[in-house]
């Protein structure tokens, strides 16, 4: 807030409760009795007559820095600096100019970044190894929200995890119907490198960053006060955290109940369908990311035959009959992926005679089914991750546009296709609709989009770093 009094202008902080400043001479505020709550700090500036002399002042992270031991300042290249004051939460290498700070910091330390003038415009955690060489924590404006989070991970930590679990129960998660969700999104909740997913009663956390690793106790509290668990179960992305420098093996789970174990698979809820979940299945258990598609398939599949390629655990497969599919078909190479999608199955009460799955390459069936002029009213196809990076970005095109084509021409004229991408570099590249063009040429098929839709709202994604999207789900009508 901005006053003019007495020829001096006047800048207000409502919370915060260090040095004030009135014609360059510093000020001191005491604080009542022992309270210990922020006082508001207030900078003031000669106005001159033909306007406003201000003079620099200390940022709010240089400020609170200065009552600590001396923190590492990552100095940016000239040019760099908007892009991250705008909220970009990756400092990459090739943006960094110098580094002041004796001893040099080393992973996982506290970092303020700043401009080629050495002011503070964000702070973060660092790490020399990483081709991201701080990923930002806060920056000055939210400094300015939030100063007790200032160069304090565990505030910072319970303060983040608050809002995303505030977020989470505005966007109705968990409910009586759906208990299975994403708690923390990496950058989207604005921890980049941390993913959390609530899986009923166990929490799942993945890793791929190595100030996650550093700060793991840290992140379990966060993680108790936000939800309830009694299991913690610690997923650290191995190849990626060797790109981080770090060598780490499977890490043991962490029981905040030491009377609590977890054996084997547990069930979870999603739109009222019931699934076995394992800690020991891919990525942390269990994929929410489609929870809407799923749903929506559920809704067009009354009456219909459908074929879901890459099936898992039945996700699609089972929506599908529960929404009156008169036979549904699932394909998938994991003999343990189809185990557990028969068991979900099972699990839902499905008539067996209406539902099969098939252990078998996914490319290898199709071409089969195509000889044998098998075809579908709905197809869905939702391969792996088949450009994990842009460098093979275009071998994977290759494959995208001939699993598609041979999709297309399974599904009956007048049919639906739904085809999905879980490749960052594709979904990113903004190909994908281009590439099934491609495919449908291929086939001598026209196609429809109906809907172009990405993962579930708990999924977040921060605007300011666009490369967070990766997942794409595109529905067709195929004629």
């Amino acid at each position: 807030m901005l006053s003019l009094k007495n020829g001096v202008l006047h800048f207000v902080h409502p919370s915060l409760s260090i040095p004030c400043f009135r014609h360059g001479q510093a000020l001191r505020m005491g604080t009542a009795g022992n309270s210990t709550r922020m006082r508001p700090r207030i900078h003031s500036f000669p106005v001159m007559a033909g306007g406003a002399q201000v003079k620099v002042m200390e940022s709010i992270i240089g400020d609170i820095a200065k009552d600590r031991s001396k923190v590492p300042k990552v100095v940016l290249k000239r040019g760099k600096t908007q892009l991250f004051r705008g909220g970009n939460p990756m400092v990459y290498s090739g943006a960094i100019d110098r580094v002041v700070g004796r001893p040099p910091p080393v992973a996982g330390d506290l970092v303020m970044v700043t401009d080629g003038a050495e002011q503070p415009i964000a702070w973060g955690v660092y790490n020399p190894l990483s081709m991201f060489a701080v990923r930002i924590m806060q920056t000055e404006d939210e400094a300015r929200r939030e100063p007790e989070c200032v160069l304090n991970m565990e505030t910072l930590l319970l303060s983040r995890f608050s809002a995303a679990r505030k977020l989470r129960k505005t966007l109705g998660l968990p409910s009586d119907h759906t208990n299975v969700f994403r708690l923390v999104n990496s950058e989207g909740d604005r921890l980049s490198g941390l993913i959390v997913d609530v899986l009923g009663e166990q929490v799942v956390v993945a890793s791929s960053a190595a100030w996650v690793e550093r700060h793991r106790s840290t992140i379990e509290l966060a993680v108790g006060k936000a939800i309830k668990t009694s299991h913690v179960s610690w997923r650290p992305s191995v190849e990626i955290l060797k790109e981080e420098g770090l060598q780490v093996s499977t890490s043991e789970d962490s029981s905040l109940d030491s009377a609590s174990d977890v054996i084997g698979d547990f069930e979870v809820v999603e739109n009222g369908v019931r699934y076995l979940a394992s800690l020991d299945g891919q990525k942390t258990g269990f994929y929410a990311d489609q929870r809407d598609s799923r749903l929506l398939l559920r809704s067009l599949a009354s009456g219909s035959s459908v074929l879901d390629l890459c099936c898992y655990s039945g996700g699609f497969a089972l929506n599908a009959a529960l929404g009156g599919a008169s036979y549904i078909t699932g394909v998938d190479s994991s003999s343990p992926a189809l185990e557990l999608a028969k068991s979900n199955a099972s699990l839902n009460r499905l008539d067996a005679n209406s539902i099969d799955f098939v252990k078998a390459d996914v490319a290898e069936y199709m071409k089969s089914a195509l000889s044998e002029g098998k075809q579908w009213d709905i197809v869905v196809l939702d391969p792996p991750k088949l450009a994990p990076n842009r460098k093979v970005l275009q071998r994977a095109t290759a494959k995208y546009r001939n699993l598609n084509a041979m999709a297309i021409r399974l599904t009956k004229p007048g049919g639906l296709l739904m085809t999905c991408s879980c490749s960052g570099a594709m979904t990113q590249s903004g190909n994908f609709l281009s590439v099934i063009q491609e495919a449908a040429m291929s086939a001598n098929r026209r196609v429809t989009q109906l809907r172009y839709a990405g993962a579930a709202p708990d999924h977040t994604i921060d605007p300011a770093y666009p490369e967070g999207t990766y997942l794409t789900n595109v529905l067709l009508r195929v004629q």
